[in-house]
């Protein structure tokens, strides 16, 4: 859910992985560095990453924005419908236990990591994170469908009706697009833009 943040220091060293319900707070402020991210899973397993969109956000501007196709621990590919990716985009690709070297740093320094329905992201990252026997990632999730709900009372909030109707472009079910237009749901949330 979209995290309240009314004090912004105590609620990041309380929630760790926690996605916080409860009255809506502010944002975090706007200089507050953050990490958008996005999962496309093969199977209905939550471990079943194969691919993964990052966007790193400091002062409000994009510095960073990567995308990687992971080998999930079995060949299952049930949503090649949806993202298109198949097996065989992936059969020579890492792991994430391999993939983590290269993009643990993004999340250092930052935040909170903002995904569009959070309990879907956050959850990916805990199995795989479970399944590599990696350390999980203290920093809260910010969920920007409850932010667009709550900011510009958008509904549905699918990610397609939120990027439409903000004008954000959308590549759906694209790992990198779909990270892109959350970090800019939550820049445009944060500078206190307004629906046309």
């Amino acid at each position: 859910m979209f995290l309240a943040f009314d004090n912004w220091d105590e609620t990041r060293e309380g929630l760790g992985m926690a996605i916080a319900l409860g009255k809506l707070g502010s944002l975090p402020p706007n200089d507050q560095p953050f990490l958008a991210l996005d999962f496309e899973t093969a199977s209905y397993s939550r471990d079943s990453a194969c691919s993964i969109g990052l966007v790193r956000v400091e002062g409000g501007k994009i510095v960073a924005q990567e995308v990687h196709l992971i080998k999930p621990p079995t060949r299952d590919f049930v949503f090649t419908y949806i993202h298109g990716l198949s097996w065989k985009d992936v059969a020579t690709s890492p792991d994430f236990g391999e993939l983590w070297e290269k993009i643990s740093p993004l999340f250092e320094g930052v935040s909170y990591l903002a995904a569009h329905n959070a309990s879907f992201d956050s959850g990916v990252l805990k199995a795989c994170c479970t399944r590599y026997g990696l350390a999980l990632p203290p920093q809260p999730f910010l969920c920007t469908v409850e932010l667009a709900r709550a900011q510009w009372g958008i509904r549905p909030t699918k990610l397609s009706d939120v990027c439409r109707a903000l004008q954000i472009e959308l590549n759906h079910h694209e790992a990198l697009s779909d990270a892109l237009a959350c970090a800019k749901i939550v820049i445009d949330a944060a500078s206190g833009r307004e629906l046309v």
